[in-house]
């Protein structure tokens, strides 16, 4: 018989969830307490969250359980390193409906484990609940070392717009699935597990960026926030960016622009900023400038080869 949800009950699934997660040196407190305390060395903590909902943002047919937790885990993290920071530890809330089976939600688990420990976080809590879907909502923490945040809002003109990761990727595999195939399985793959390029945030600190932002819902959707929080127009040189062979395959078998994958495919968790053009580091790749809005082309635009892109830049919540 199946071991569920309903049958290990809610305390036996936290004590097996958390009975062997490592804790960092940043961790004074772990789980078991009501709440984690967790050491905060220049007094400032960067905070962010994520949420994951199953029909909207995973599909069981489509992803394992794994697969689900690699992803919650790198969404949240990726935000933490675009803002410059050291990610320290994450606080998990899990939903799910009582005949789900125990295993899968510590496959989840696991796979939250894994993604955090290439960085060194500690999953310090979380919380627990019945739902009719699952659920999975992870907040990260990080440190910024004494290091000032890279905001949005610090783009100038005559800086150069350049990216860290990869690009499309997770939209191609997302429209390979839709059409019901598994191939390439490189793209599928990066659709179910990101790869964020975490090192890539704080070098970026370092070498002097004066905006960043992960790419979640596409690069011209995140570089209009870039574009609007700095008051700049931000231009793309399509030829600058690269189209990888399987995005090739992928927009030949299904009829689409493999341009299109790159501009508007979110969830690849890519970074994008900008730099004076001499603090650009060897590891990123410069894809375009930042100038000063116009009559034409305003302030908080975005354009590719000097003119406005027709049709959706990335993914929008709420949007019919």
């Amino acid at each position: 018989m199946t071991e569920t949800l309903g049958s290990t009950g809610e305390f036996g699934f936290i004590e097996a969830a958390t009975k062997s997660l490592p804790q960092g040196e940043d961790v004074l407190v772990g789980p078991g307490d009501d709440a984690a305390v967790v050491a905060v060395p220049d007094g400032r903590m960067v905070i962010t969250t994520d949420l994951l909902v199953e029909g909207r943002h995973f599909r069981q047919d489509w992803s394992s359980a794994y697969d689900v937790g690699r992803k919650a885990a790198a969404q949240n993290l990726a935000d933490i390193v675009a803002m410059g920071a050291r990610p320290t530890s994450i606080v998990v809330g899990f939903g799910g409906p009582a005949d789900l089976p125990t295993a899968w939600a510590l496959e989840l688990q696991q796979g939250l484990g894994d993604e955090c420990e290439l960085l060194g976080v500690s999953i310090v809590g979380g919380d627990t609940v019945q739902s009719d879907k699952i659920i999975v909502s992870v907040t990260a923490f990080g440190s910024l070392d004494g290091r000032s945040p890279v905001l949005r809002s610090g783009a100038r003109p005559g800086d150069e717009v350049a990216v860290a990761g990869r690009l499309g990727w997770a939209e191609a595999g997302f429209a390979v699935l839709n059409r019901g195939f598994r191939s390439p399985r490189t793209v599928v793959e990066a659709h179910r597990r990101p790869a964020p390029p975490y090192a890539e945030g704080v070098r970026a600190a370092l070498a002097g960026a004066s905006s960043m932002c992960d790419v979640s819902d596409g690069l011209l959707a995140d570089l209009t926030h870039i574009a609007v929080a700095s008051e700049v127009l931000i231009d793309i040189r399509s030829a600058a960016l690269t189209i990888p062979e399987p995005l090739q395959a992928v927009a030949s078998a299904t009829g689409a622009d493999a341009l299109t994958f790159v501009l508007t495919g979110g969830e690849d968790h890519a970074l994008v900023a900008t730099f004076e053009p001499a603090d650009v580091p060897d590891t990123w790749t410069v894809i375009g400038t930042v100038a000063v809005g116009n009559q034409t082309h305003p302030s908080g635009t975005v354009t590719v080869d000097g003119q406005p892109y027709a049709g959706p830049t990335g993914h929008t919540h709420f949007r019919s």
